[in-house]
């Protein structure tokens, strides 16, 4: 949200459309997301904020993926969140609003804020707000004639970190970095990751409602601002098989809504991780239901080829393949960071919805502190070099393959009905599985090369 213009619980619209007028704001964007999670709006002139606000844009639900509509069906109208709004630093003139959805006076069931917001409103009810952290990591290239490249011209074989690179494309991480802090998004970190022309940007944490929001606008602006500067953003998982994919990992943690503590952190817990008793049942929860969050959280076919054991130049490729938690240790789907007082969930990568990545996650995390669940001990080894049946022994799980096992997962799990409602979860459900099919039936170029003369 702007700093300046958008941190009022809950912005009157006389007062907010003064303000947007003094800071020269002309349009305004009624936002909300497809089953994607990609950015969808109307665009208002300021002087219909109100109307605006009160929920007067419509949209044919049937037109977007995903959405459980018929073309006949009644529209739906976006609902602006004003506590969510956001002037954009590279368009000046227009407002983002993130938007809830509603369809006959009420909520719509589909919306994914929405299903985001009830669960949060299931947290709150025993007394906790879920904070998430999302690590933004993604690809910046330049279409040239012999196929995307790095804007850089170094082709390093171990670029992680690389402090040349990272200067080298200064130019638009600084357009990008300076956009979010302006924003209220306090960019604390970002650096050369292990691909060419891969890069991380990470910023505080916030209630998972906001964090998706901004998650949204994050992509919405990196691929402007990679646009103005000759190039575009990617934040396809896996965009090269010899390098690693791109993550976005949630950060996770619950804060008591009376005191405002952490209510995951334990300095004194006798696991040595320093997280509490209820961090562990929230584990507990998420790893009996990860398969089925796996569908949401790496909702590409792609996905899956970022989430293998080995594949990268730099040996591991450091994304789960098990369902597992462990300490400060990469190979598992859930780590501990060494910090304590956090979950950090690997699986999820830049593609997801968040929202609806979030309120899957949630809604695992509570079932297992309803139920006092236990995960057991942390797993400390490398899980990598774990033998089947050391992990038959152990009952862990490995994660789905592909986005077709993610999907039955899914379909199987009655979470994801409870979580997305019945018209959601099957639309969801229906589209993955045309999606994986279309791609099953796609003749690829290393089938060609490998059968075309193989006999």
């Amino acid at each position: 949200m702007d700093a300046k213009l958008g941190n009022a619980a809950s912005p009157d619209s006389v007062d907010l459309k003064t303000k947007l007028t003094e800071a020269s704001v002309r349009y305004l964007m009624a936002s909300y997301v497809d089953m994607h999670g990609v950015s969808k709006a109307k665009m208002v002139p300021v002087d219909h904020l109100e109307q605006m606000m009160d929920g007067s844009e419509l949209f044919t639900g049937a037109a977007l993926d995903g959405v459980p509509q018929a073309v006949n069906d009644e529209e739906v109208s976006a609902h602006p969140d004003g506590r969510s709004m956001a002037v954009l630093p590279w368009r000046p003139e227009v407002a983002w609003f993130a938007s809830d959805l509603w369809l006959g006076g009420a909520p719509f069931e589909a919306c994914s804020r929405g299903i985001l917001k009830r669960q949060m409103a299931d947290a709150a009810s025993l007394g906790y707000i879920f904070n998430l952290g999302m690590e933004a990591e993604f690809y910046v290239l330049a279409d040239t004639p012999d196929g995307p490249k790095p804007l850089s011209e170094r082709r390093l074989s171990k670029p992680c970190y690389d402090g040349s690179m990272l200067l080298d494309n200064l130019t638009w991480i600084d357009q990008m970095v300076s956009a979010m802090n302006k924003l209220g998004w306090d960019v604390y970190s970002f650096d050369q990751e292990d691909g060419l022309g891969q890069f991380e940007i990470d910023f505080n944490y916030a209630d998972a409602v906001t964090m998706s929001d901004r998650f949204t606008f994050l992509r919405l602006m990196a691929s402007n601002i990679a646009r103005q500067n000759g190039a575009f953003a990617s934040f396809m998982p896996k965009p090269y098989a010899d390098r690693t994919g791109s993550g976005a990992h949630f950060n996770m943690s619950f804060a008591d809504i009376a005191s405002g503590r952490n209510a995951f952190a334990d300095p004194a817990d006798p696991r040595g991780c320093g997280l509490s008793k209820l961090g562990y049942q929230f584990i507990a929860g998420v790893l009996r239901h990860l398969p089925a969050i796996c569908a949401v959280v790496a909702p590409t076919v792609n996905s899956y080829k970022r989430l293998v054991k080995q594949g990268s130049m730099s040996g591991f490729t450091w994304a789960p393949i098990f369902a597992c938690y462990g300490n400060n240790n990469r190979t598992n789907a859930l780590r501990i960071p060494l910090s304590g007082g956090r979950v950090e969930l690997r699986a999820a990568d830049s593609a997801c919805n968040p929202y609806l990545g979030a309120a899957m996650v949630l809604a695992a995390g509570l079932e297992g502190i309803r139920e006092e669940l236990d995960p057991g001990e942390p797993n400390r080894g490398n899980m990598y070099e774990s033998s089947e049946a050391e992990l038959t022994a152990r009952g862990i799980r490995q994660l789905p393959r592909t986005l077709g096992e993610a999907v039955e997962a899914f379909a199987a799990d009655p979470l994801s009905r409870q979580v997305l409602g019945e018209g959601m979860a099957n639309s969801w459900t229906d589209y993955k599985r045309g999606e994986w099919l279309s791609y099953m039936a796609h003749v690829s170029q290393w089938e060609q090369d490998r059968y075309l003369r193989f006999f």
